[in-house]
């Protein structure tokens, strides 16, 4: 059960002393004997997360939603995602920190949609591409030009198993970062479809193409993630609640809130303590 108030711990990448620039590697040992694993703490952090399962089973939560970990699964946390290690205990495997800039467009391509799952199914590709990348870590000193290289390559293998989505410079990915810039603001699909300089219709096209929901459907989720964020982490009313996510009136707000989840903000917060 998640403890309403229980603050998200917001992390910005900061690489241990001797640690290639941008790019980070320890173990699922190492991650239980830190406190963000230890305490099962809600983190947000601004960088990747790449969770290689390589033995063992256990179970975390990514925005509300818990996923199973198993051997010959890798979790891909991306930045701004809250998520928990809920148990790991018995995992073996490793994790690899970086950047995002380091990541490659073509791999990041496929990560606005919603259609992107978190954990994906390793294969013999892709557990090579990590092998790859570990040994190199290993390497005294490690070569960080060929370890952004080693990145690069993991993340395009995990991205060739996540669903084909249209190319990064398209109407949707335009769309989906300004929604995340601006979703607390405004959930007309037409000022969106102003600022991009095409019609309401073909917003809505391109976004339903890429993620099978209306450009409208996309927002409404947007926002609702963002209010469940709130309403479990933060210590808020739902007056304040509803204010920071742009309703000029609370009762507008819940009417929404019950719209996209089939219950009220209370009844969300209630559920989530068991109560």
């Amino acid at each position: 059960m998640v403890k309403i108030g229980q603050p998200i711990r917001t992390l910005q990448y900061a690489p241990t002393a001797g640690s290639p620039t941008g790019l980070e590697l320890l173990t699922f040992d190492q991650l239980r004997r830190m406190p963000v694993a230890a305490g099962h703490e809600v983190i947000r952090g601004d960088f990747h997360v790449l969770a290689r399962c390589t033995a063992g089973s256990g179970r975390m939560t990514i925005d509300f939603v818990a996923h199973d970990l198993a051997a010959d699964t890798v979790a891909w946390i991306r930045p701004g995602w809250t998520h928990r290690w809920d148990d790991i205990a018995e995992l073996k495997g490793d994790l690899v920190l970086c950047r995002s800039e380091l990541v490659p467009a073509a791999a990041l391509g496929h990560l606005p949609s919603p259609a992107a799952p978190p954990v994906v199914t390793a294969n013999p590709l892709t557990d090579s591409a990590f092998e790859h990348l570990t040994g190199e870590y290993a390497v005294d000193p490690p070569n960080t030009a060929i370890l952004h290289h080693l990145l690069s390559a993991v993340t395009l293998r995990l991205a060739a198993g996540l669903p084909a989505l249209p190319d990064p410079t398209d109407l949707f990915d335009r769309f989906a970062r300004l929604a995340e810039r601006y979703h607390s603001e405004t959930r007309e699909v037409a000022w969106y479809a102003a600022q991009l300089g095409y019609s309401p219709r073909t917003l809505s096209r391109a976004v339903q193409s890429a993620t099978g929901a209306t450009a409208k459907q996309y927002l409404n989720a947007r926002v609702t993630l963002e209010a469940k964020r709130l309403l479990a982490h933060e210590p808020v009313t739902t007056t304040e609640c509803a204010r920071r996510l742009g309703f000029d009136d609370p009762a507008n707000f819940t009417k929404f809130f019950r719209a996209n989840t089939a219950t009220t903000p209370t009844r969300f917060r209630l559920d989530l303590t068991g109560q």
